[in-house]
């Protein structure tokens, strides 16, 4: 089996997961944040909407530089918005991952902050813990702003207290 289609049921399967919980985000509370140094909800949200897309960078560059002239994508102005812009990335970051050979996901891909080079790893292992990991933490922080503001949280790895 390819590297790559041993992520693709698990991208799949985490994709609706996660577009369930965006799909929960309420309008009235996108400015909503539970501390003062919290993101707000939509950034939060809108966040999680981009990552879906990382896999791109990731296999048409050898790295990333977080301090760079990266312009910072727009938050969505509705909920509508916010699932157009996750669908977008959903199916650009799987054909992305679908067409990647054993060869490039073994190729080393580093993260930067200007000169200081955060960590250097194979593709495979940042598509495991930059895409796949780290939007599954920041959709459980999600959950927790939904739980905050009373939100019924959808069932993710099985029932959720409020589908029973």
């Amino acid at each position: 089996m390819a590297i790559n289609d041993a992520f693709l049921s698990e991208f799949d399967h985490e994709m609706a997961n996660t577009r369930k919980t965006l799909e929960r985000v309420p309008e009235d509370k996108f400015g909503w944040k539970p501390h003062e140094k919290s993101g707000t909800m939509i950034w939060l949200a809108g966040h999680i909407a981009n990552m879906p897309s990382w896999p791109i960078l990731m296999f048409q560059t050898d790295s990333f530089d977080i301090e760079g002239n990266v312009e910072r994508p727009a938050e969505p102005k509705s909920r509508k918005e916010l699932l157009d812009t996750f669908d977008k990335n959903v199916v650009a970051g799987r054909a992305a991952l679908a067409d990647a050979t054993d060869a490039q996901m073994m190729q080393p891909w580093s993260l930067k902050a200007g000169p200081q080079t955060i960590f250097t790893l194979p593709r495979v292992g940042v598509i495991r813990g930059m895409v796949m990991n780290h939007l599954v933490h920041h959709r459980g922080q999600l959950t927790v702003y939904l739980r905050l503001n009373d939100v019924p949280l959808p069932a993710l790895y099985g029932p959720s207290g409020d589908e029973k």
